[in-house]
């Protein structure tokens, strides 16, 4: 009988070692080594012939056509969006988010509308019991939804319950909380949340049932456990959100069968989540009289153009080394439109306080949003306002040129919608005139100080 082999795995990166050390050789990461016991090898690994002879796999050249996945549409448009346009047949889904965001309500509503469309759905929930699970779906109207609910943390005796009822669809609640009784480690684990993982993935295909996991984030915000795991499953989601705002937005990072970066927007509730189908008109429903520092954001997520509004505030310093506060933008690329505004336009910021923020809610990671940001510091330090019906959006380069961005077309189509008649671009990009939008590029950012601010 073989020897099981004891090996340390990296929760940052999955890499694996025979030894264990306080930082990965791998990544560098400290303190994320975590034991782990191999299986032992089984008595036909090998022969005294060789290495046993598995089974051909079947080959196909590129010109095979096969008819695409069928897909199961949940009736709330903004998540078949994000889907890519439904649930697809023995897909897994990993949906993360912080603590209280709205997971489980969000994922309580989906299966009660797949439910309703026909398909035989379980819920499984390994953090609260099956009362409880019924007194959300009672606040939310759900009481009469036919949704079988579970609730278990034991993987075995979960995939047995799958295997003898046969779903459409089961919904683990959470993947942390699910254990392996033939790996040695606690749950929530390196090693079971990747064991776990693996058996509900590859059961998934097995079975042709379409699995969603419900995954935690750490504090850094991404998916607690190895990464390995989102290689594993066919979609990450991620349902982001500010507790002090009502906007939940759901985002593709990754998916097989469908756009990655595609958002959908909700609205918390009192009686759970509502779609919003126009984002840019929300987002920009709290604006009122122009004021310095304003300026709104023509973006696209996924296939969408959305507006957004970028809000700045500049301030003397009562400190000796001032301050960069951001929230919803990147801080290192607010670093470098700082750097470009004083080197290239001979504006300081030396001894002001920089606070930027993006409106509702709403993170945005797009270069294209670098003119904004560089327009509403100006307004701000200049205390000028933009008008009211003008937009923003251009990508900057080091030496304070602007560069034209993707989908131009679309973002000045989306600003005409709601009433938006000019706006402050980059040179080319190939827009035909045909949105309606008054346009003013500019090549460069000195020409925007001068021209929109008369400073330099």
């Amino acid at each position: 009988m073989a020897k099981s082999k004891t090996t340390f795995i990296c929760s940052n990166c999955a890499h694996i070692t025979t030894k264990w050390a306080g930082q990965c050789e791998s990544c560098g990461a400290w303190n994320t080594l975590s034991e782990q016991t191999a299986l032992a090898s089984g008595p036909a690994a090998s022969t005294s012939l060789g290495p046993a002879r598995g089974r051909i796999v079947e080959l196909s050249d590129l010109g095979s056509e096969d008819a695409p996945p069928p897909r199961h549409h949940a009736g709330i448009a903004e998540l078949d969006r994000v889907l890519g346009g439904g649930l697809v047949t023995g897909s897994a889904t990993l949906v993360g988010g912080d603590p209280g965001i709205g997971k489980s309500t969000l994922l309580l509503q989906a299966a009660a509308s797949f439910a309703k469309a026909g398909l035989k759905t379980v819920y499984i929930s390994g953090e609260e019991a099956r009362a409880q699970v019924r007194m959300r779906a009672q606040r939310l109207g759900l009481g009469h939804a036919p949704v079988q609910l579970g609730a278990e943390t034991n993987l075995r005796d979960i995939l047995t319950t799958l295997d003898e009822e046969a779903p459409d669809l089961a919904i683990i609640d959470s993947v942390q909380t699910m254990w392996l009784d033939t790996v040695g480690s606690a749950p929530g684990s390196v090693a079971q949340v990747r064991a776990c993982a693996h058996e509900l993935t590859a059961f998934a295909k097995r079975r042709g049932i379409s699995i969603i996991l419900v995954g935690h984030v750490t504090k850094e915000g991404q998916i607690a456990g190895p990464r390995v795991v989102e290689h594993m499953v066919d979609t990450v989601l991620y349902f982001e959100g500010e507790r002090g705002h009502q906007f939940r937005i759901l985002r593709a990072v990754k998916n097989r069968f469908g756009p990655a970066d595609e958002i959908g927007v909700f609205e918390m509730t009192g009686a759970g989540l509502d779609q919003v189908a126009n984002p840019s008109a929300l987002f920009l429903s709290q604006r009122g009289t122009p004021a310095p520092g304003s300026v709104v954001f023509s973006g696209i997520e996924g296939t969408r153009p959305v507006l957004v509004e970028f809000q700045a505030l500049v301030a003397p310093s009562p400190h000796a080394q001032a301050r960069r506060s951001v929230v919803g933008w990147d801080g290192g690329r607010l670093a470098m439109i700082l750097a470009v505004l004083e080197a290239r336009c001979a504006i300081p910021f030396a001894g002001l306080d920089v606070y930027l923020n993006v409106a509702g809610g709403m993170k945005v990671s797009e270069p294209a949003a670098d003119l904004a940001v560089a327009v509403a510091l100006l307004s701000a330090r200049e205390d000028t306002a933009l008008p009211a019906e003008c937009v923003v959006f251009g990508e900057l380069s080091l030496s304070g040129a602007l560069r034209p961005v993707s989908q131009g077309e679309n973002r000045l189509k989306e600003a005409t919608k709601l009433g938006f008649t000019s706006a402050i671009v980059p040179p080319g990009g190939k827009l035909s005139g045909e949105h309606g939008v008054r346009l003013m590029p500019m090549a460069d950012l000195a020409t925007v100080v001068g021209e929109v601010f008369g400073a330099g």
